[in-house]
């Protein structure tokens, strides 16, 4: 929740709202993780993601895909080019050559 302190009304229309973005982010990390570890389901990875290492982390967790929410509000639609421009230059670094191949690699350590 946040209020504005000159009018001392809710800022949200709803006047509560969730945490996203970067905060949650360890948590969510932390939820692919733990939910990948135990079902070999597809996970859309979500919560923080703002840079392509963001996106990396989700998918070495065992996330399949990744949403990106808040990050658009920053950096309006450039984020999606920027972060698919650094996937492919740390999957070229690395040498995967498909995706699949990242998913899930944390959990073997």
């Amino acid at each position: 929740m946040a209020i504005d302190v000159e009018t001392a009304r809710p800022i949200l229309s709803h006047k509560i709202g969730g945490l996203s973005g970067p905060p949650i982010k360890p948590v969510a990390v932390r939820c692919v993780y733990e939910i990948s570890s135990k079902f070999d389901i597809p996970i859309i990875g979500c919560g923080g993601i703002s840079t392509w290492d963001d996106a990396v982390e989700f998918l070495l967790a065992g996330a399949s895909a990744v949403q990106i929410g808040s990050a658009v509000g920053e950096k309006w639609t450039g984020v999606f080019s920027d972060i698919n421009n650094g996937i492919s230059k740390y999957m070229e670094k690395k040498n995967y050559r498909k995706l699949s191949e990242m998913v899930g690699i944390a959990k073997k350590f």
